[in-house]
């Protein structure tokens, strides 16, 4: 395929990356896009910075510019924010469960009669049949963390899924993740730290 064809598919896939993800750290996108070095990255995200934005935190994060969501049809607008780092946090999720067809953010699951009992989960994937369910503990009080979980059990109990849900979680902290363990105690989970994906 001619060279420059190849460069506008990259472009349009890594823009589509971000209307799917929302924000996408440098290293992220370089996994995403097989960019094979972070100096290839910066590269060709510098050649595409009149459709993204980007700040630091840690390392670049980027985001669509005007320009970037009208390329790709995206109507979220994203800002510079702190919550970034719970989009990025979800997006190791993502990657390290091999950016499944069947990903989707914030899904809202309850029961029709019973309007009390609902949550929005951060995301969730079918994998093998199963849904998994991921959750970002970031700076959320653990009060709130008890309370999704107690939900959840509710949703359980109630029929909403077929099979028990597959739980995953990333936290920030060992103390949260001991925490969040014995939350979790009689559900399938699989609990993350942040650093694992560092």
């Amino acid at each position: 395929m001619n060279r420059a064809i190849l460069k506008e598919q990259r472009i349009e896939n890594i823009l589509l990356s971000l209307k799917k993800l929302n924000y996408l750290s440098t290293s992220q996108i370089m996994i995403l896009h097989d960019l094979k070095s972070k100096r290839n990255t910066s590269r060709v995200l510098q050649e595409m910075s009149e459709y993204l934005h980007h700040f630091r935190d840690g390392e670049n994060i980027y985001y669509l510019s005007a320009k970037g969501r009208e390329r790709v049809n995206c109507k979220k607008v994203c800002k510079k924010t702190p919550q970034a780092r719970h989009y990025i946090m979800r997006n190791s999720i993502y990657i390290a469960f091999g950016s499944p067809d069947t990903w989707r953010n914030e899904i809202k699951l309850g029961v029709k009669e019973d309007r009390k009992t609902h949550i929005i989960a951060d995301a969730l994937f079918i994998k093998d049949g199963r849904y998994h369910i991921v959750e970002v503990d970031y700076t959320q009080k653990m009060i709130t963390n008890k309370q999704k979980i107690e939900k959840y059990k509710k949703l359980i109990e109630c029929g909403v899924f077929q099979q028990k849900p597959f739980f995953i979680w990333i936290t920030t902290t060992e103390y949260r993740r001991r925490e969040l363990q014995k939350l979790m105690e009689g559900l399938d989970c699989q609990i993350f730290m942040v650093s694992d994906f560092i």
